[in-house]
């Protein structure tokens, strides 16, 4: 007994150290670390790294380690274009910008290139058609079709029938919030829901108007569109407002930080449209705990392992580096882009071992299925509502047709 557990860590040093003598796969990931969004980034930053460390403590990929190169692009397309060009020269093929601008500045050179554009819940909702953007792998639910599935869970709650209850949705008055409505608006003529909207401008302290013509619309349900650092302000308009935050879904722009600066109990009964478990339990963030974070060797600071931003990076990198496994363990080195692209297609009902919702990435569909689920605060944690679903899907791909048509036509 004691020889085979010698030989097994024998084993496990030896795989470690080969992948450390290998050439790296090189992994750029060019973010906005200043500006918009540093509530969530560097979350997701730090989660990719850490996931590549334990990788790599365990042989890398297929013996080959894993090189995340974490550069800031402050939001700005030309230097998220600029960090493209760099990492580039340097071998990178695999790429992610995680803002919407910068993301779609650099997608006419990444599919000039032929290189991979990792774009989860950001950039162009219509990429996950992959039979138009075949180099851009999404991995993620789009808000078209979390908006569709929030929709449907308005409809069960309500026993099937929507017809007559008041939805409202409020939002940021960006692309970004503004993105879901053609969805919200297709299913209310399909459902007959009294549909209203609400947006609050730039740079969104300032909600009380719409919450003013909220409350006069007396609505069944509040959908917010938002993200992290205005979410407390809208849960104390609807505190302030009357209107009950049980009432409220958001999309998955939220995380425990929100929670906390609102307040943990008064956010009881708060739902949110989930892409990712939350909390610490999960064995993949337990081992990355233990084995990193419990030695000094995390890549931030430990109590933000865990919050939503930092699980969500961790399940899109974990569909990342699996799909670049499969295609160093199906076609071999060297690795190419086309490689890559092939070993996606390798992902059928990955979840991560019961991380994030089944994914099953296909020449057709480069999002994975585009399910999620309704997600309660209880008052101390997050909890599921409903399990891993994706509705009126039908509806969802002719709009994502509809839309990567045009894209195809403008760029013949």
């Amino acid at each position: 007994m004691i020889q085979t557990f010698a030989a097994a860590l024998f084993a496990a040093a030896s795989a470690a150290a080969e992948a450390q003598a290998a050439d790296p796969v090189r992994f750029g990931l060019c973010y906005d670390l200043t500006k918009i969004y540093v509530a969530a980034v560097p979350q997701v930053a730090q989660a990719a790294k850490d996931y590549a460390d334990l990788l790599n403590l365990r042989g890398g990929l297929e013996g080959r380690p894993i090189q995340v190169i974490v550069q800031d692009h402050g939001n700005e397309p030309q230097r998220g274009i600029d960090c493209y060009e760099r990492l580039k020269r340097e071998g990178v093929m695999v790429f992610d910008f995680f803002s919407t601008p910068v993301s779609r500045a650099a997608l006419p050179r990444i599919m000039q290139d032929g290189n991979i554009l990792v774009q989860p819940l950001v950039g162009r909702g219509d990429a996950v058609d992959g039979e138009v953007f075949k180099n851009v792998f999404v991995l993620a639910p789009t808000y078209w079709g979390q908006a569709a599935n929030i929709i449907s869970y308005f409809k069960k709650q309500a026993g099937g029938n929507l017809k007559g209850k008041k939805v409202a949705f409020l939002y940021l008055d960006t692309p970004f919030g503004r993105e879901p409505m053609p969805v919200f608006e297709a299913l209310k003529r399909l459902e007959g829901y009294d549909f209203q909207t609400f947006p609050f401008p730039v740079p969104g302290n300032d909600q009380s108007a719409a919450f003013a013509q909220i409350r006069r619309f007396q609505p069944d349900w509040v959908v917010l569109w938002s993200f992290s650092p205005l979410n407390p302000i809208s849960f104390r308009e609807m505190q302030r407002n009357g209107i009950p935050i049980d009432r409220m879904v958001t999309g998955n722009w939220i995380n425990e930080v929100d929670i906390n600066n609102f307040g943990a109990a008064a956010a009881k009964g708060l739902k949110r449209s989930a892409v990712v478990s939350g909390g610490a339990e999960h064995p993949l963030v337990q081992d990355i705990l233990r084995e990193l974070y419990d030695k000094g060797k995390g890549n931030g600071d430990r109590k933000l392992v865990a919050d939503s931003y930092y699980n969500t990076g961790l399940a899109v990198y974990s569909s990342v580096f699996e799909g670049v496994r499969l295609a160093i363990k199906t076609q071999g080195m060297p690795l190419t882009a086309e490689k890559i692209r092939q070993g996606m297609y390798g992902l059928k009902n990955f979840d991560a071992k019961g991380f994030m919702a089944p994914i099953t990435v296909t020449p057709q569909d480069h999002g994975g299925g585009g399910k999620t689920r309704i997600d309660m605060w209880d008052g101390t944690k997050w909890v599921p509502q409903t399990p891993w679903f994706a509705d009126y899907t039908g509806l969802v791909n002719t709009l994502i047709k509809a839309n990567s048509a045009d894209f195809a036509k403008a760029n013949k």
